[in-house]
């Protein structure tokens, strides 16, 4: 588990341009949790306060509603490297509206908001790096509502691939059709016309 631990510290001394001293190492190492999931196994279910959030390591996972009809709605596709979280839950402590699935075996790294509170929020590198996350989470939501309501289908489906070039190897074609707002036969034909 070494080797997740190095994943995390890399991540937050990247993201936050600052090192992590061999203190603030052994914090996060007391505190991260290591856990695994097997596939189809749920770190979040609707209805649940999300208790923990948790950094990826390995595996790969599906944030999703599911409407009255039974239809499944993705609304995160997350992979190493990424935090798993409904954060209003987490940080408001309420009841989450979403579901979070292993969609592959996963290792992951958590943590409990108080404890992130009370130890890794004073860590310079950690602070800095969740800002820079902040910012990241909120461009990226608000491109993602400007495309859905102002760009076509085939437009979705070149900004995602351009953004996120290897999750069509990684996610099956009715999650990417899912997230992107696409039925399964239109990301079909819309990849068919792409490699015309």
């Amino acid at each position: 588990m070494t080797a997740n631990f190095e994943a995390l510290y890399n991540y937050t001394e990247h993201l936050s341009g600052i090192t992590l001293s061999a203190d603030e190492k052994k914090i996060f190492y007391t505190h991260f949790k290591p856990k695994k999931l097997r596939k189809r196994q749920y770190f979040l279910q609707e209805g649940d306060v999300c208790k923990y959030t948790g950094f990826i390591t390995k595996g790969a996972a599906k944030t999703f509603t599911v409407d009255e009809k039974g239809n499944e709605h993705i609304l995160r596709l997350s992979v190493e490297d990424w935090w798993l979280a409904d954060f209003e839950s987490f940080y408001k402590l309420t009841p989450s509206r979403y579901n979070i699935e292993a969609l592959e075996d996963m290792e992951i790294l958590q943590i409990t908001n108080a404890v992130v509170e009370e130890y890794i929020k004073p860590i310079p590198s950690f602070a800095a790096m969740q800002n820079v996350l902040s910012q990241n989470n909120t461009i990226a939501a608000q491109k993602r509502m400007q495309s859905s309501i102002s760009r076509t289908g085939e437009e979705r489906f070149h900004e995602f691939i351009h953004d996120f070039p290897h999750f069509l190897q990684r996610f099956p074609q009715n999650l990417i059709a899912s997230y992107l707002g696409l039925t399964p036969e239109s990301l079909s034909r819309i990849r068919k016309n792409s490699l015309k």
